[in-house]
């Protein structure tokens, strides 16, 4: 998704690109079936897959708009809530399948024709000071500069020397997507456990898209249980707010971990979303970050060109570097001390998680404040993040 948003931002922009993709997007699926992976995107996401022309082909897929949250804790008498009409809009993000994202921003790219795609193919290795990449077919690929956007076991990064730094969670996070018997209200919820957190996401359906992070043992414990015993256990673990749990599609689990590039950058190479930072998923983050990187990226390389200078110089790299490092190392690292400080058992972190939850729940600005935060419109925002057409540079 980050690497066809930023082709798409380039592209249209008339920078000459090759995107080398292992397979296309799927064009189509089956009635009813939705996709196991999901994200949950800010209004900052909004806004750039919409100045990239890709969000009216999602709305014509299929969007599920989410207007409030309920967040509680299961080790204290915690909660908070969030509604969108408090700040003054539509809804508070939307749950999209990945897939729609991704066939949406391919179809958008097909227009272009400064975009030649390689499809399907590997990059097989790299020579920077040569800048040529090399397919796993044997072809070679002169650019003045290579993204990766080749995901959390980013190959390109690899081949490149670049460093990580992180650790493996004790959780894996088991995906699928439920029937319940109550309304979702388009309501987003999330119960926090210490084992890890439970997010019911609500689809356009009434089913609901689930992340139940827990620790590997138990997540495999889950996959093997029957369908009538792994749904009576997620009505328990949800309290049931959604009623009981009527029917499960597959189910998937996914190692849980947080990684951080030492370096985005280096002279001709530059490391976008996943390849550059992984984070848990408690918050849903991740792709949100990945594409304010893609749209930094795309402004930093805008304003190169404008003063005379190639793609790949170090000097437009360290501007994109500077500019989403520090937030999204700030990001990670509150997702990793959320994460540690609601899964465990310490019943004197459960009074103060408690505290924390409804003090930020009953104080209007603090609510606010995070409403804002997690619809991303706070901070400083590359142009496509805006509300706008183009790149106002």
């Amino acid at each position: 998704m980050v690497g066809a948003a930023l082709a798409c931002a380039l592209g249209r922009e008339g920078f000459r690109i090759a995107l080398i993709e292992g397979r296309e997007p799927q064009r189509q699926w089956p009635s009813g079936e939705i996709d196991q992976r999901v994200s949950a995107l800010t209004r900052a996401s909004q806004n750039i897959l919409t100045n990239l022309g890709a969000w009216p082909r999602m709305a014509g897929m299929r969007l599920s708009p989410y207007q409030r949250m309920e967040v509680w804790d299961a080790g204290s008498n915690g909660c908070i809530h969030f509604d969108c009409a408090e700040i003054g809009e539509p809804n508070l993000g939307h749950i999209v399948e990945n897939r729609v994202t991704q066939l949406a921003l391919w179809q958008e790219m097909a227009g272009m024709a400064a975009i030649e795609r390689f499809c399907p193919a590997h990059a097989e290795s790299i020579d920077l000071a040569a800048r040529t990449l090399t397919l796993a077919d044997g072809r070679i690929l002169h650019a003045g500069l290579i993204i990766a956007a080749d995901g959390r076991d980013s190959h390109i990064r690899h081949m490149a020397g670049i460093a990580v730094r992180g650790w493996a969670y004790d959780q894996h996070a088991l995906v699928a997507t439920l029937t319940p018997a109550g309304d979702h209200r388009q309501t987003a919820w999330q119960r926090f456990l210490p084992t890890g957190p439970l997010a019911l996401l609500p689809l356009d359906d009434g089913r609901c898209s689930i992340v139940w992070s827990s620790s590997p043992e138990e997540s495999a414990r889950l996959m093997e249980l029957e369908e009538k015993e792994f749904l009576r256990l997620l009505t328990k673990a949800s309290e049931g707010r959604l009623g009981e749990m009527l029917a499960t599609g597959p189910r998937a689990v996914f190692p849980l971990r947080l990684q951080h590039a030492l370096s985005y950058v280096r002279p001709g190479l530059a490391l976008v979303g996943d390849a550059a930072h992984a984070i848990h998923p408690l918050a849903g983050q991740g792709v949100n970050l990945g594409l304010l990187d893609a749209a930094t990226l795309a402004q930093c390389l805008i304003k190169g060109r404008s003063a005379g200078r190639q793609p790949g110089v170090i000097r437009d790299l360290r501007r994109y570097e500077r500019s989403r490092k520090g937030d999204n190392m700030a990001m990670l690292a509150a997702m990793d001390a959320f994460k540690r400080l609601f899964s465990n058992r310490d019943r004197l972190l459960g009074l103060m998680r408690g505290l924390g939850l409804n003090l930020a729940d009953r104080v209007p600005f603090l609510n606010r404040f995070f409403m804002r935060q997690a619809l991303g419109l706070e901070g400083e925002l590359p142009p496509l993040a805006k509300r706008l057409q183009g790149l106002d540079l």
